[in-house]
C-alpha cells in the first residue's frame, strides 16, 4: 500500500542501526555469559583456547534459536569457528528449515543373529 509520501529514510536509517545494536548487544551478553559458564574447549573438536584467541571460540544454539538463551546455558554449546561452520552446513545440508529432523528410513527386515541361538546349541 502507498500512502503518497516519500519513505523517511533517515527514520530507517536509525531503525536498521537500532536493531543492529539491539542484537549484537544481545549476543554479547549470551557470550559473555556462556564464557563464563563453560570451559573455553570446543564441544566438537576439543582444541582449547585461551585469551589470544577466544574470538575464534563461538556460541552455538543448540536448536538453532538464537532468541532461546536459557539463564543455565543449556541450548549453547561452544564451538570452534570451524566446528561451527560445519554445523550450520549440516542443517543446511539436511534441509535448512531451522530442524534437525532426521529422515525416516525403512526399517530393517535383515536379522543377521536370528539363528544364532541354533548354531551355538549345534556347536556344543
Amino acid at each position: 500500500m502507498s500512502t503518497g509520501k516519500p519513505p523517511d529514510n533517515a527514520r530507517l536509517d536509525r531503525l536498521v542501526a537500532d536493531a543492529r545494536r539491539s542484537a549484537d548487544q544481545r549476543d554479547q551478553d549470551y557470550r559473555q555469559r556462556a564464557l563464563k559458564i563453560y570451559p573455553w574447549i570446543c564441544g566438537r573438536c576439543a582444541r582449547e583456547f585461551t585469551r589470544t584467541n577466544l574470538r575464534e571460540l563461538t556460541v552455538h544454539h543448540r536448536d538453532h534459536n538464537h532468541d532461546n538463551n536459557p539463564a543455565d546455558g543449556s541450548n549453547w554449546e561452544l564451538l570452534c569457528l570451524y566446528c561451527h561452520d560445519n554445523e550450520h552446513q549440516r542443517q543446511v545440508a539436511a534441509g535448512g528449515d531451522g530442524t534437525m529432523q532426521a529422515e525416516k528410513s525403512a526399517t530393517a527386515t535383515h536379522s543377521p543373529f536370528s539363528n544364532l541361538k541354533d548354531l551355538l546349541q549345534k556347536k556344543s
